[in-house]
């Protein structure tokens, strides 16, 4: 059984979870609702305050499905109570972000500004010149709107100029020695 599919989902008080036909789930909460369409092979019940999800078979395609059916639905759940954020930092001499209005604009080092538009459902915390805080409900867009931050200046390995994640360790290469 899978370790991580076999746990249930405990839905905290003040969230609603709905699962209609073909294993589409919604999740109601605090900071908003989410919806996602599941795979329709898992079964999934909701049984007082816990979400279970089972799987038809031991085939290995099955077992990856349960875990990952149960992830989606515990960081749906999480990210309706209290939902998810990503730090990023800005280094390098003239670097800096800025937000004007859903707006974040980014001087990298560029001819031009590099202007980037919120998508709908995420927000960006701009703290100072060099902190950027990317937070919203959903985990998945969360992540993908930092990781499509930092794709514009990714940290270099000599200096560590560019955008970097907080917790990113960046490994540093010796530079040039002169005779």
């Amino acid at each position: 059984m899978s370790r991580i599919g076999k746990l249930p989902v405990v839905i905290p008080a003040g969230v609603e979870v709905a699962i209609s036909e073909n294993n589409f789930v919604t999740v109601k909460g605090p900071k908003g609702s989410l919806e996602k369409q599941m795979p329709t092979q898992m079964t999934i019940k909701q049984e007082g305050n816990e979400v279970i999800v089972s799987r038809p078979n031991d085939l290995k395609q099955m077992k990856e499905l349960h875990g990952l059916t149960r992830s989606l639905i515990h960081n749906m759940v999480v990210g309706v109570t209290e939902g998810y954020q990503k730090v990023l930092e800005i280094n390098g001499v003239g670097y800096r972000a800025a937000k004007q209005g859903s707006k974040l604009v980014l001087s990298l080092g560029y001819s031009h500004p590099v202007e980037m538009e919120d998508p709908a459902g995420i927000e960006s915390v701009v703290e100072g010149t060099n902190k950027i805080t990317v937070k919203g409900i959903d985990k998945e867009l969360v992540g993908q709107y930092a990781a499509e931050i930092r794709f514009k200046r990714p940290p270099e390995p000599y200096k560590g100029k560019g955008i970097k994640y907080a917790d990113e360790v960046i490994l540093r290469k010796v530079g040039k020695t002169g005779k």
